[in-house]
């Protein structure tokens, strides 16, 4: 995750260049610009329609996990359009239309459970990792042990 943070703006930077370097400096800002303005409009309707939806589920009483992902997808994909550049455009775009977004939301879950099931893993093994043969029980051999007393005065 911390890569892709590093990486997505020189990747934006990239793209906006090569762009403009194609279509022209105006046209590209304009583009950008548009974008911006549609994603916010896209995601304005799509986001009342999911505030619909979910309140109609919560008045008959349907548990609202499916819809809740949905308004979070929503809001993923907002942010992403809102974030100036193609490529944060372009997946914003596959979190808010309604046709990508059931995909995008299936990917992201199953996504979410692999993680879930790694931390589990680390979580059951314990804070040290299993010692290697002929090595001894407890800390790894680059932690620092400060044996001492307590005094209570």
């Amino acid at each position: 995750m911390f890569l892709a943070l590093l990486l997505l703006p020189a990747a934006e930077l990239y793209t906006v260049v090569r762009v403009g370097e194609v279509i022209g400096g105006l046209p590209t800002a304009a583009l950008l610009l548009a974008a911006t303005v549609a994603g916010a409009q896209i995601v304005r309707g799509q986001g009342r329609r999911a505030g619909r939806v979910l309140q109609q589920a919560l008045q008959q009483g349907v548990p609202p996990g499916r819809h809740l992902a949905d308004a979070a997808l929503l809001l993923i994909g907002g942010v992403l359009l809102l974030i100036p550049g193609f490529l944060t455009d372009l997946l914003g775009l596959v979190f808010v239309l309604p046709f990508t977004r059931p995909a995008a939301g299936r990917l992201l879950a199953r996504y979410a459970a692999h993680r879930l099931r790694a931390a589990e893993r680390r979580a059951a093994a314990g804070p040290f990792p299993p010692p290697a043969a002929g090595r001894a029980e407890g800390p790894p051999p680059t932690a620092t042990v400060i044996r001492g007393e307590i005094v209570d005065d």
